[in-house]
């Protein structure tokens, strides 16, 4: 597949381009069914005596990103508790049972993320993520001039998170159930730059197994 240079944002008529602005949505809003009936919810599990919410957005608010925003749902409250103090901005997704994509929907939609280049959709039950794995991330999605998709992939097998740009934006809103990005992803005809950050990449904590065995201890 031929691949085009780029055109730089704002690049008309001698203007200078202007920054290529990303910010990083948390997607915190599921029903967690896997840690079982009545089980502690994974997010509020303590991971180096944090919430393993809180981790994933200190996390976010230490990488290049604009702003950061965490989609809410399920047990919203305690979620909001395990986020208090923090300089990000929640939005609750009512929505939440009917799965994934409205809680894409409502990130997408949150002020802020409507008018930035891309959004860096992260999830929030992935505790090997690193700001330093956001910022390759970033860095990568800046240097094509915010017109392609880059992706966290670990030995070339994806992963998350991933920045999707603004033009894939209607695409997202068109989206229902409890699906992803990846169908938009992989119909797009956009440019996919994959970078590994190892294990991180694919390393999500859904069971009480799971979560003890990436080092956390079950709380709530």
């Amino acid at each position: 597949m031929e691949i085009k240079t780029p055109t730089r944002l704002g690049d008309s008529s001698g203007e200078h381009p202007r920054p290529v602005t990303v910010v990083a949505v948390i997607l915190a809003a599921g029903r967690a069914s896997r840690m079982g009936a009545g089980g502690a919810h994974k997010l509020l599990a303590e991971f180096d005596g944090e919430p393993l919410v809180r981790r994933a957005a200190r996390t976010a608010l230490a990488a290049d990103a604009a702003s950061v925003i965490a989609v809410t749902g399920h047990r919203r409250g305690e979620i909001e508790v395990a986020l208090s103090g923090l300089a990000l901005t929640t939005v609750d997704n009512p929505n939440y049972a009917s799965g994934m994509a409205s809680s894409l929907i409502s990130g997408l939609s949150a002020p802020g993320a409507r008018d930035a280049d891309g959004v860096l959709v992260m999830l929030a039950d992935m505790p090997g993520v690193t700001p330093g794995d956001l910022n390759a991330l970033i860095s990568t999605f800046r240097a094509a001039w915010g017109q392609a998709i880059v992706r966290a992939v670990s030995h070339a097998k994806p992963g998350n998170p991933v920045i999707l740009p603004r033009s894939l934006r209607a695409a997202v809103m068109r989206l229902e159930g409890d699906v992803g990005a990846r169908h938009v992803i992989k119909t797009s005809g956009l440019q996919v730059i994959d970078v590994d950050i190892g294990e991180a990449a694919h390393l999500d904590v859904d069971t009480p197994e799971a979560v003890l065995a990436a080092g956390g201890i079950l709380r709530g």
